[in-house]
């Protein structure tokens, strides 16, 4: 990896020494980044077909022999694997999946931990080839998205150029795995960037096609589900229409909160992690071994139901339950995969159910349930991703199928309506929203402006001096592995920055001797202590800057640390705690107000081992009078109620009478006494 790293820095210095244009390298980088993302899916896609024929064909016929029930382990034995891989090479991340990516675009500069995704892609193809009930996508967005965060780190590219890179790789992941790179344009305008930008545009088409080209000089051009013609055959389908975008968007609403659910679930129950998939491959056994359509991916059964497949309107009904029960079961529980081909499945399922139905009350109309199924697709998705166009489109491009556009568009809209005003935030965005993380246009501003560069800046910095040779600037780079420093004159005083562009265009010139303060930029952008994050931020993006100088303010030229981009996440993490802190002290403040002159509130967090945890507040022999006020769980203010159930770590405020005090201490921080029965 790094001889190839080496390579790209040596083209970059080549192009940069033949002054091609700026447009021109970046096309360059983003068509090896299409090619690389479209290589990548195509192997990922392989590792599943491996996969699927060793858990469904190698292993299950020898549990076979043994039983046939034994088949009901293979999601189980699926899931062991899987939760080994992810506890010792992947780790836990802040985000599952394309939340991850959002969060690195909006906050970090679209660097990606790309070290980890062979494993997470292997770890996927497992979780699909053994029977969960994930989807190929968003591993598929991942793998474009990192390789194309690869490249821009490799090559030292600004944050903006990184991003874009980011976006292109996501748009080629969708491109490949979908055959259609159209689709994959919009969503990663959509969801990644968030906005339909010029900016970053080029780079998303380029990745996009390139990806698309590979993938069907590979596996054809042919779309991913071939269905006969349907289309509107009379206006008084639109009711009908309008009755499954509403259905859709219940439903759409209805699985985001089964996911979180879901995660929550298997969060709270205190056994080691790796084990969790294991348990969740037992239910998918149990499920599949009565209902074998919802294991996997499911794109042979969403065939079969848009090309008129014998399915029964119940035994639709019940692949929808079962897919609604599992999708979020498989992602609680810690397989790799994505919610997007299980959302095509669901709404797959509930337009033919819907367009039974509608053909057994108005048989005069000619209902064709198959049509209903496939703009039943389209509306489930937009509703879960709160992505329209992206599912208009993605839905064409699978389908080639262009001639039902107005139901679709209806439906959709009636979907999108129900589901945003039942769950505001999106699958991807509800992720960061739990976390105070409100991304509007691809950025967090906002929860920012609380905190001040000061409180995160670098203090112990290296700088340059202007008499510092490029030799020796490249060894302290090397040494501390940074991409830019301050560069300070004889008297000690900012006079520019060096970055590692700067630095390199130097070498490859054959400067090594030439002084730092020659090459550096003078006059660079520059940062106040007392200035915001939010402030920071936006001074950063509007000149594409990585990182800035902090300054006094008596003094502009005297140095009193750097802002970088590891500085901004770590300001997030500071500004969530905070404003989570402030709402559990305003509740406080706002007990004491009420408190008699006999009363008393305690702050206290609960011990791992104490009587309380793991029970419902109502379980507990509180002393009396005792009240659980307000309880904060990982930054999360909850109202506890009877039912509540008090977990590890929890911070409590109790209201009591001044002489129950010892007793509610004893209950929650120490550890409980052996029965000595």
């Amino acid at each position: 990896m790094k001889t190839g790293q080496n390579l790209l820095q040596a083209l970059t210095r080549w192009l940069d020494k033949m002054e091609f244009s700026s447009s021109f390298i970046l096309g360059s980088v983003a068509v090896i980044v299409g090619l690389a993302s479209g290589i990548g899916i195509w192997l990922f896609r392989e590792l599943i077909t491996l996969f699927e024929h060793f858990f469904f064909g190698v292993l299950s016929n020898e549990l076979i022999g043994v039983s046939r029930y034994a088949i009901i382990l293979v999601p189980a034995l699926g899931g062991l694997v899987v939760g080994l891989l992810v506890h010792y090479f992947v780790r836990e991340e802040r985000h599952h999946g394309v939340a991850g990516i959002m969060e690195s675009v909006a906050l970090a500069g679209g660097r990606l931990r790309y070290q980890r995704i062979p494993v997470k892609a292997v770890s996927a193809a497992i979780s699909i080839g053994s029977g969960a009930s994930v989807g190929p996508e968003d591993p598929s967005v991942q793998i474009g998205a990192n390789v194309g965060s690869m490249f821009g780190q490799w090559l030292g590219f600004s944050e903006e150029r990184m991003r874009a890179l980011v976006a292109g790789g996501a748009a080629g992941g969708i491109a490949a795995a979908f055959n259609a790179p159209i689709a994959g344009v919009f969503f990663a305008m959509e969801i990644i960037v968030g906005e339909i930008s010029v900016q970053p545009l080029g780079i998303i088409l380029v990745a996009s096609v390139v990806s698309s080209v590979f993938s069907q000089a590979v596996y054809g051009s042919q779309p991913a589900f071939s269905v006969p013609a349907y289309s509107l055959k009379t206006v008084w389908e639109m009711p009908l229409y309008l009755g499954l975008g509403l259905l859709s968007g219940v439903i759409s609403a209805l699985y985001i909160h089964l996911l979180y659910l879901s995660r929550d679930i298997f969060q709270r129950w205190q056994k080691a992690q790796w084990l969790k998939p294991a348990f969740a491959g037992l239910i998918i056994g149990l499920v599949g071994f009565f209902l074998p359509q919802v294991l996997g991916v499911g794109y042979e059964t969403i065939g079969n139901i848009l090309n008129g497949g014998s399915f029964s309107a119940v035994l639709l009904l019940g692949l929808l339950l079962a897919k609604l029960f599992l999708t979020p079961v498989s992602i609680g529980g810690g397989f790799q995969g994505g919610v997007f081909a299980p959302a095509l499945f669901l709404g797959a399922a509930l337009g033919a159910a819907w367009g039974q139905v509608a053909d057994m009350v108005f048989p005069a109309i000619g209902i064709l349930p198959p049509a209903f199924a496939m703009v039943g697709m389209a509306a489930v998705l937009a509703g879960t991703v709160h992505a329209p166009l992206t599912a208009i489109l993605l839905l064409f491009e699978m389908t080639h199928d262009y001639r039902i556009i107005l139901p679709l568009m209806f439906t959709v809209a009636a979907s999108m309506l129900i589901s945003t005003a039942l769950q505001k935030e999106s699958v991807y965005t509800l992720s960061l929203h739990r976390k105070g993380i409100q991304i509007k246009r691809g950025r967090d501003l906002e929860v920012l402006e609380g905190i001040q560069i000061g409180e995160v800046m670098q203090k112990d910095i290296t700088p340059l001096q202007s008499t510092d040779t490029l030799d020796d600037a490249s060894q302290i780079f090397g040494s501390i592995h940074t991409h830019g420093l301050p560069v300070l004159d004889p008297d000690g005083k900012l006079c520019g920055l060096l970055s590692i562009r700067d630095l390199e265009k130097g070498l490859s010139n054959g400067e090594g001797k030439a002084l730092v303060g020659v090459y550096c930029t003078h006059d660079p952008l520059v940062g106040f202590p007392d200035e915001t994050m939010g402030t920071a931020i936006r001074r950063m993006g509007a000149r594409d800057v990585g990182r800035l100088p902090i300054v006094s303010r008596d003094d502009p030229t005297r140095l009193l640390g750097v802002l970088s981009r590891t500085n901004i996440v770590r300001a997030y993490d500071i500004a969530l705690s905070r404003r989570a802190a402030l709402r559990h002290r305003v509740h406080q403040v706002r007990l004491g107000a009420l408190r008699g002159d006999e009363t008393g509130i305690i702050d206290l967090t609960v011990h791992p081992e104490s009587a309380v945890v793991n029970k419902p507040i109502n379980v507990t022999r509180w002393p009396r009078d005792c009240i659980i006020a307000s309880l904060r769980r990982r930054g999360r203010l909850i109202i506890p109620r009877g039912d509540t159930v008090i977990y590890p770590g929890d911070h409590l405020i109790v209201v009591s009478e001044l002489g129950a005090q010892a007793e509610i201490e004893q209950l929650c921080q120490q550890a409980a006494q052996p029965n000595p029965d």
